[in-house]
């Protein structure tokens, strides 16, 4: 139904959007997260494309950070990610991934234009290039066709990828879609069993991802904390972290080390304001 809700895929044009980014710079902003519906399409039909925009996007002076907010695996590149890992001033070590599904089969029929070689491929070139980066994954679990064996398959193969943590979500049917010809329906009970089992996945490794940060030396953008609480804000790898108030951090960046992990909070001490 997301065609039928948004219409004909189109985007804007790279002068556009670098104008868009050097007006936020202008106003004091320093991170922009690019988002759409299906960035990686950026630019189909024309001439210029997605890596064509965030080498221009790069350039802009007064941003100092980028992320790529979700980007289908097909489309992520091994020239867009070396080109991260190596020749960026400022796209960040992060990346969100779509899988869906651990499962070809299921893939198939969700016509995915992937399958979990590829994703799989791309995962380790990430780690290869990047071994800090931060990467999360889209789930859907029950989709219809996930049968009891599809579904083992696709735990079996997440639980086997070196990411760092999982966006799960439960299948729900929508009306004009082709899935609902697809006989082999979820049960709710076995949907929710099915995404409990991910979110346990999940946890275990973003904890193990933050563990094996600790002592490493990164850079944060300090956010707006509220009511004068802790400062709080994400390193260059999408790590949620925080510190003491002090109000001349607000909208800076600067070097902490990841120092204790309490009660799902990452605390860091400032080594350079």
């Amino acid at each position: 139904t997301i065609p039928l809700a948004r219409g004909r895929s189109r985007s804007g044009s790279i002068k556009q959007l670098v104008s868009q980014a050097e007006k936020v710079a202008a106003e004091g902003g320093k991170e922009i997260v690019i988002t759409g519906v299906n960035i990686g399409d950026f630019g189909k039909g024309r001439e210029d494309n997605f890596f064509d925009l965030i080498q221009a996007l790069d350039k802009v002076e007064g941003i100092e950070r980028y992320r790529i907010s979700s980007i289908e695996p097909n489309l992520l590149s091994e020239e867009i990610i070396n080109w991260v890992a190596n020749e960026s001033r400022a796209f960040m070590p992060h990346f969100h991934i779509p899988l869906q599904s651990g499962s070809d089969e299921v893939l198939k029929l969700m016509h995915r234009h992937y399958d979990t070689a590829l994703f799989a491929d791309r995962i380790e070139m990430i780690r290869k290039k990047m071994p800090y980066a931060f990467i999360g994954v889209d789930v859907i679990a029950g989709a219809r066709g996930e049968t009891d064996e599809e579904w083992e398959k696709s735990r079996e193969f997440i639980k086997s990828l070196d990411i760092t943590q999982l966006h799960v979500f439960p299948y729900s049917e929508r009306p004009n879609t082709k899935a609902l010809n697809i006989g082999y329906v979820v049960s709710q009970s076995e949907k929710h069993r099915r995404v409990q089992q991910l979110v346990e996945i999940s946890e275990q490794k973003y904890r193990l991802f933050v563990e094996d940060a600790l002592g490493s030396i990164r850079t944060v953008l300090w956010e707006q904390p509220h009511d004068n609480g802790p400062m709080h804000g994400f390193t260059d790898n999408y790590l949620r972290v925080e510190a003491p108030y002090k109000e001349g951090l607000i909208n800076r960046i600067s070097q902490v080390r990841l120092s204790k992990y309490i009660d799902d909070a990452i605390m860091v001490e400032i080594i350079d304001e």
